[in-house]
Formats: structure tokens, sequence, C-alpha cells
């Protein structure tokens, strides 16, 4: 079972260093929008919704891993009428600070549940299913599992709809966007976030005090 294990390890650290392309294209830099047309900030909260809703449309969430009882790992809700729980952006070492495409950024939920320290997003590499997938805490939250250290930023999508969620990982030339593992983990009840270099998520973000107030534009 080691041996197996240490192969996976292996492949997916090989995928990451010699992944053909980094994923992010060399776009002009524009500060992120939300969906009524203001820039976002750091601090602000904001719902990441998919760019275009319908059904396995919702927002983001937490869910279990595949070897928690914790529910650590960032998924899309398969519901389109759930939100899911607001973010708040931070740009490291910079404050207030203003977030251009390609920013480096932290992301972190504004709730937590009580078995984990600290609500940030992370990148971990669940062996289960192969994929390095993101979550929040900390490596104590991913016992067997490796976390991976990095920041990760926003672009807009290639589609023209919405931007897209990447990472790049530290001390490394390894950038990937951010897409969605479907039916990965069926009692998740969604679709899992994980590093690729293939379809990218595109998002809308949602100033969730706008929202709350009714004076949202629709989602499409």
């Amino acid at each position: 079972m080691k041996h197996v294990l240490s192969l996976t390890l292996s492949f997916l650290l090989f995928v990451f260093t010699t992944n053909l392309s980094l994923a992010f294209s060399n776009d002009a830099v524009e500060q992120v929008l939300d969906i009524n047309g203001n820039p976002i900030f750091p601090g602000g909260k904001y719902y990441i919704l998919p760019a275009i809703r319908g059904p396995l449309g919702g927002g983001l969430r937490l869910g279990k891993s595949s070897n928690s009882d914790c529910e650590v790992t960032v998924v899309q809700d398969y519901n389109e009428v759930i939100n899911g729980v607001p973010v708040k952006f931070s740009i490291p070492e910079i404050s207030p600070g203003i977030i251009f495409t390609g920013t480096p950024i932290d992301i972190e939920f504004t709730k937590k549940p009580n078995c984990v320290e600290s609500s940030k997003w992370l990148i971990f590499v669940d062996s289960v299913i192969q994929k390095a997938c993101v979550g929040i805490g900390g490596p104590e939250n991913y016992p067997g599992f490796r976390t991976l250290s990095g920041t990760f930023n926003i672009e807009k999508h290639e589609s023209g709809f919405g931007y897209r969620l990447g990472y790049c990982v530290k001390d490394s030339p390894t950038c990937l966007d951010i897409g969605r593992a479907h039916e990965e983990v069926e009692d998740e009840g969604g679709s899992r976030l994980h590093l690729t270099h293939q379809v990218a998520f595109a998002v809308v973000f949602v100033d969730a005090a706008s929202y709350e107030a009714g004076i949202i534009k629709s989602v499409a």
C-alpha cells in the first residue's frame, strides 16, 4: 500500500512540475469587478458563483474530504439555489491594496467549522481520487495527504464570461487553473474544486451585502 501511495504522489508531483504550459495567459491587467461592475476589494465579503447558473450550478461550501470527518473540502453545491458561504480576499503583506487580474491573493471563507483553526484556502493532494483539491485548515486536517504552499489569483475566463481562479505553487514555475471534479465523491453533494490544466471553472463575484439588500444584478 505504501508503494502504491508513493507512486501516486510521485505521479501527481510529476504532473505539477512538468505541465506543458502555464495555465495563465498574458491578458492585459485590469481590476477585478463584481457582478454589479464594482471593483472587489480586500476585506469585502463575496459569494463565488458560476458565471452561468443552471442545474448543478450552486455556490461554494465545505464538504468532508476522503480521510477526514471534518468539513474541510471546498465544493460547488449541486443545488443552483444555494449561494454557499461568502469569502474574503486579501493580498499577502499588503493592506488594503487593489485586486487586479493576476494579483497574488489569499482566499478564506467568512465562516468555518469548529474542527479547523483557519478558514483560509489551501491545496491538498488527495491520493484517493488523484487530484490536488482546494480545502481549508492546515496539514493536520489531511492525515496521509500532502498539502501545497502558494497563492491564488484571478484571471479573465477565456470564454469571455466571468473569471477563472488559479493557483501558483510557492517557489515553483507551476501555475494552474481551478476546475471542477464532477461526481468524484458522490456523498459530498457537490463538485470539488481542484487544480487543472484543462477546463477552468468560470465564476462571478457577488457582493454579499448587495445581495442581501436586493440590489444585485441577476446572474446569467
